[in-house]
C-alpha cells in the first residue's frame, strides 16, 4: 500500500429512477460479475415489494434501514508490547454507509426466501423497523466495542 498519498474516491453515478447515490451504491454492492441490469432489477423490484407492503415510499423505507444498521462504533485491533487489544473506535460516515450497505446485502441473502427480491424486501423492512439480521450485526459490534473499552485509551 503506497504511502505517498490516498486513493482518490471514484465518482459514484445516481442511479437512473430515484437520481440517489445511495441507492447506486448499493446497486454496485449488490452487483455480481458486471450485471448491472440483474442488479438494478433485483433492487427496484424489491422497492416495488416495499411500497406494496409497507405503503409507503420505499426510499424512505431505504434510508431508514440503513440508518438502523450502521454502526457508531466498532473495534479495530491494535497491537501493544506483544498482545493484540481489540480497541473501540468511531466509525467514519463513509465506512458508517459502507458497512451497513453490506451488512443488509450479507442478511438478504442469507435469508429463506423464494427470490433475491423477495430476501432483499424483507431485510429492508425489518432494517427499517429495527430488527433483523443486519441489526443484529450491528447491536453485536456495539456490544463488542462496549466490552473492550477498557482498551479505549489505546486508541490512536
Amino acid at each position: 500500500m503506497s504511502r505517498r498519498h490516498a486513493a482518490e474516491k471514484r465518482e459514484v453515478i445516481p442511479d437512473a429512477k430515484f437520481g440517489d447515490i445511495v441507492v447506486a451504491k448499493f446497486m454496485n454492492s449488490i452487483m455480481y460479475d458486471g450485471k448491472k441490469s440483474a442488479a438494478e432489477a433485483i433492487v427496484y423490484g424489491a422497492f416495488d415489494i416495499i411500497e406494496s407492503k409497507a405503503k409507503a415510499d420505499p426510499l424512505g423505507v431505504f434510508k431508514q434501514a440503513l440508518e438502523n444498521v450502521a454502526p457508531a462504533i466498532e473495534v479495530r485491533s491494535r497491537r501493544v508490547g506483544g498482545a493484540t487489544y481489540q480497541v473501540p473506535v468511531e466509525v467514519r460516515t463513509e465506512r458508517r454507509q459502507a458497512l451497513a450497505i453490506r451488512w443488509i446485502i450479507t442478511a438478504a441473502r442469507g435469508r429463506n426466501d423464494k427470490t433475491m427480491v423477495d430476501r432483499l424486501s424483507a431485510e429492508l423492512l425489518d432494517a427499517s423497523n429495527n430488527r433483523g439480521s443486519a441489526v443484529k450485526k450491528r447491536e453485536d459490534t456495539h456490544r463488542m466495542a462496549e466490552a473492550n473499552r477498557a482498551f479505549s485509551h489505546y486508541r490512536w
